[in-house]
């Protein structure tokens, strides 16, 4: 029984996505800790965004981009939407999953992701056995979500704790320490942002640690006032990312007049980024594979360590 339910069970890793070659070993470690935590169970890589994943298949059909590029794995060059990735696991027979977001925060794309998989589990045949689904469970965001079992503080306070290693830098630098999240102009996000800087501060009070957003609130004018307040000289930049992507290299440290970096060097900061993605971070890329576990010990699916 254990077996075949292992066989029709798969997990889907729905991610944003990168175009940027150097950005995807983020990505990759997540799938590669999803597979080595649940060896018997198999793991797609999904990418949401539209526009990330006709950029890979135009270089997928480009000969001398694919030979200069031996780093990227093929199913990166033939990735799929979310919903392209479902069917064709559901074609193949896998009728229970376990679709795991690497979103930061519950903001729009999460809601987009969690519209999806509501509206696949309401199908229902005429004759059950040909229901498409059995299970579709979708684990938690990052900084969690509206939960009854897990409340999102309590993410929120697992991720400052996952950070150890970034307070501790700022700390032996004696610097503040600034995360850029991405944001959203139209959702209200920027109350778990500015809990997750709170607890930070909170659990590792010798440090500032402040954090803006590349669209919404909290902006870089919040940040800056918030540095100029505290008098902060040195400045370590790092993003609240999955991947250090295109905002990091470009709107976070890149040489732009308008990047977070060149305008706090204008200002009189010592700056130094970190390019670092999250999914480059072992301890966070642990909380996503614990979000799966869970979302799936909860829809009673086994996951088949």
């Amino acid at each position: 029984m254990e077996k075949a339910e292992q066989q029709n069970t798969a997990i889907v890793l729905a991610t944003f996505g990168t175009a940027t070659t150097s950005a995807l070993a983020g990505l990759l470690a997540i799938k590669t800790a999803m597979a080595a935590a649940f060896p018997h169970t198999p793991v797609k890589l999904a990418f949401t965004s539209n526009q990330i994943r006709h950029i890979w298949h135009r270089r997928a059909a480009d000969p001398a981009y694919v030979a200069t590029h031996p780093q990227v794995p093929g199913d990166i060059f033939r990735v799929q939407g979310i919903l392209a990735a479902i069917a064709n696991l559901q074609d193949q027979g896998f009728t229970t999953l376990v679709v795991q977001p690497t979103h930061v925060a519950p903001a729009e794309e999460f809601h987009d992701l969690a519209a999806y998989v509501r509206g696949l589990l309401s199908i229902r045949t005429m004759k059950p056995r040909w229901q498409p689904f059995q299970t579709i469970a979708l684990g938690r965001p990052l900084l969690g979500t509206y939960h009854l079992a897990h409340t999102y503080a309590d993410d929120i306070r697992l991720v400052a704790q996952a950070l150890a290693d970034d307070a501790a830098l700022a700390r032996d630098r004696n610097a503040a320490l600034v995360y850029m999240g991405h944001g959203n102009r139209f959702f209200p996000s920027g109350g778990l942002y500015l809990e997750f800087a709170a607890r930070m501060r909170q659990l590792y009070p010798e440090v500032l640690t402040l954090i803006g957003t590349v669209e919404g609130f909290p902006s870089f004018e919040e940040v800056l006032a918030d540095l100029r307040l505290h008098g902060a000289r040195r400045v370590i930049l790092k993003p609240l990312l999955v991947t250090a992507g295109e905002h990091a290299t470009r709107d976070l440290a890149g040489p732009e007049e308008d990047s977070w970096l060149s305008r706090l060097s204008r200002e009189g900061f010592e700056v130094l980024p970190v390019l670092r993605g999250l999914g480059a971070q072992p301890t966070v890329v642990q909380i996503f594979v614990d979000h799966a576990a869970q979302a799936a010990a909860e829809a009673g699916v086994e996951l088949g360590r």
